[in-house]
Formats: structure tokens, C-alpha cells, sequence
């Protein structure tokens, strides 16, 4: 889009959300752009938090009280992930009268013309096309002076139990992984044969996704050797903090353990270089996928070694016919990470891996760059 004046910055705005990993990404992706930006925070109301509705041009999902302002005059550039905001670009683009240039950082599940830079990592599944640009890991990125000054914050509480400290990151279901309480018993018998094996200690932190019966069976199965965070639930029963101790367990954790459905979590502790063991979360197999399975006609995916297309079994068949309709492949990022002796999965020897650099947020940020440049 031409400026009037060569000096002029674009307006900029970063819409964000409740997904930390999403806003992380956008915010990244907005610094190595390098203009200044509005960020404006969307709250999508309740029945949409899990829910995911159509991608069109539409604020019907919106909390319009909770949410910021949106109203010209409207950017020249909008930074979005997810769906849900992505629909809300879409609305902001038709408001501006096609003005508004939009990047959405994954696959947008609709509408995709639309946009005019869709960012995937590898574990999205999408034809090329000239708005489609390709990087390998998430746009996560590390501010290691903002975790110094966490480490100084937390060190006081989090070191009260013995070292060497090992991080449980916990996730939850999604896109068709199976995540309940048997789940939680496997990862947990993993996680403290590794801390055993290191005479260490070990902290748990549930996240938004967390099912409260995986909550429920963590917090009740603690030793006095662990601590526990409860996401939505601090200073339950004396388990939990007033906040997340999540950043502060990055700067002052040596070992961290984390579920394969959490993608921003296994890539920030990989932007670190730090010990990286990676729990596996299968496929859930309900209905009829779970006879075919059973009877051995159709093959039991490994979250270790197999794509698993998300969805359910109209999904998958659809994959193996070699016409995708799914998304994502929801082991990708972490077999990604083992390939590359960035982690190992729970049970095998630990790899010390250097600090993950690439050069994917220059490159992506160029493009956008190009939208908008005179």
C-alpha cells in the first residue's frame, strides 16, 4: 500500500487473544517487522472459547465490552493467528474497503484468498500458492533479557526444593489427541523416573487446556518432592501461586519435560538450548476408528514416528487416500525436534542441545514488509 509520504510509517495493529502461544507468535513477528503497532485485545464470548466458528468477516463471536476498540481510522497492516481473530481481520479488511493488508499466522481454515500472507510452520498441511510462506519451527522467540529479570523475581521461590529442577509442561486434547487421566498416570510415572534418575525435584503447571480431571489427579498424586500450579485455580488447597510460574521455571529450570501438544512450550524451551524431553500424546480412537484399530485393520498411529492428521476418522482416511483435509499434522513439530537432537523423547537418554537460531522471522518479516512498502 503507498504511503503519501516516503517518512510515514504504516498503521499497524496486532490483534491478540487468550492463546499465549498465538500472541507470542504475532508479537515476534510484529518486532522483526520493525514499525511501531497498536496491539488490540479480542475477547471472544464464552460459547466461542472453545468452540470454532466459521472464518468470515464477522465480530458475531466477539465480546464487544471486553474486547478493545475497533474503529478507524483502520490500519494498513493487520498481524492476527488463529481463526477466531482471523475472522475478525476479515471484518476490519471489508471495513477499510479492501485497504487493510492481513497476515494471519496459520492456516486460516477458510477464505484464504482473502488473506494476503498466510505464515505456516511445518506442521500445517496446505497447498502452496503466492500468499503462503513456509518456516520450519513456530515464530517463537525468547526475550532473554526480560527472562533475567524473571530469574531475579522467582529465584527465591522456586528454588526451595532440591536440585537439579525439572519443569512438567502440561497440555491437554487437541484436534483428535487423546488426554485424560490414564494419559496423566503415564506421563506423570515418566516424568519422576527421569527427576529420580537426576536426584532432582519437580514442578508441574497444568495449562488452559488442561481437562480439570488431569488437574485433579495431578494435584492429588503430589509428593512432597514436587510443587504443583493449577492454571485457573491459584492457592487452591496451598497448591498453586498467586501467578504462573511459567517464565519463571524458563529462567531457572535445567530439565524440562513437556506433552506434544503443547507447540509453544517445546519450541521456547528449544529457542534456549536447554534439556528437552518430549511425552508423546497419542491419537485418541473412539467409535468405529477404534474397532478398525482394535482388529488391526487399520494401523495404530505413533505419536513418535507417524503423521497424525487432526480430526477425526473421515480425516484420516481422507489422508491416506492422499487427498488431506486436515489442517495439521500434530506430531510434526515434535519429530521435528528429535530429528533435529533438539530434544529426546521421555524415557531416552537426555541430548544437550545448542540454542535453536533460524532465520525464519527476518525472512517472513520482509515479505510482510513488501505488502505495504511504497
Amino acid at each position: 500500500m503507498e504511503q503519501t509520504q516516503a517518512s510515514a510509517q504504516p498503521r499497524v495493529w496486532v490483534l491478540v487473544g487468550e492463546k499465549r502461544g498465538d500472541n507470542a507468535q504475532v508479537r515476534n513477528l510484529a518486532k522483526a517487522v520493525g514499525w511501531d503497532f497498536e496491539e488490540k485485545h479480542v475477547q471472544v464470548k464464552t460459547e466461542w472459547r472453545e468452540g470454532k466458528p466459521p472464518v468470515e468477516a464477522s465480530l458475531g463471536h466477539v465480546d464487544l465490552v471486553e474486547s478493545d476498540s475497533l474503529e478507524g481510522p483502520w490500519p494498513d497492516l493487520v498481524l492476527l493467528a488463529g481463526r477466531r481473530l482471523a475472522s475478525v481481520g476479515l471484518w476490519i479488511k471489508a471495513a477499510s474497503k479492501g485497504q487493510t493488508r492481513l497476515v494471519v499466522v496459520g492456516k486460516p481454515r477458510g477464505k484464504a484468498s482473502a488473506f494476503d500472507l498466510i505464515v505456516i510452520a511445518a506442521h500445517y498441511v496446505m497447498p502452496d500458492a503466492p500468499n503462503v510462506v513456509r518456516h520450519a519451527l513456530p515464530l517463537m522467540n525468547v526475550d532473554r533479557d526480560a527472562l533475567a529479570e524473571t530469574k531475579k523475581a522467582w529465584v527465591g521461590r522456586l528454588l526451595l526444593l532440591p536440585r537439579p529442577l525439572s519443569a512438567l509442561f502440561v497440555g491437554g486434547p487437541t484436534g483428535g489427541l487423546r488426554f485424560d487421566v490414564e494419559t496423566a498416570k503415564d506421563l506423570l510415572a515418566g516424568a519422576r523416573a527421569a527427576v529420580l534418575k537426576r536426584r532432582g525435584s519437580l514442578y508441574i503447571v497444568t495449562s488452559r487446556r488442561t481437562p480439570a480431571a488431569v488437574a485433579d489427579y495431578l494435584a492429588a498424586e503430589r509428593t512432597p518432592n514436587e510443587q504443583i500450579f493449577l492454571y485457573g485455580r491459584p492457592g487452591e488447597g496451598g497448591l498453586g501461586y498467586d501467578e504462573n510460574p511459567y517464565q519463571g521455571l524458563l529462567a531457572l529450570a535445567e530439565h524440562f519435560i513437556v506433552t506434544t501438544d503443547s507447540l509453544s512450550m517445546m519450541v521456547e524451551v528449544a529457542k534456549l538450548g536447554r534439556l528437552l524431553s518430549l511425552y508423546p500424546v497419542a491419537r485418541a480412537t473412539p467409535g468405529l476408528e477404534g474397532v478398525l484399530t482394535r482388529l488391526d485393520v487399520m494401523k495404530t498411529l505413533s505419536p513418535r514416528a507417524d503423521e497424525i492428521p487432526a480430526g477425526g476418522l473421515a480425516a484420516r482416511t481422507v489422508a491416506a487416500l492422499g487427498w488431506p483435509m486436515h489442517s495439521r499434522d500434530l506430531t510434526a513439530i515434535s519429530r521435528l525436534l528429535v530429528e533435529k537432537q533438539l530434544a529426546n523423547w521421555l524415557g531416552e537418554p537426555l541430548i544437550q542441545p545448542e540454542p535453536y537460531e533460524d532465520d525464519a522471522l527476518p525472512q517472513v518479516a520482509q515479505r510482510i514488509r513488501g505488502l505495504v512498502s511504497p
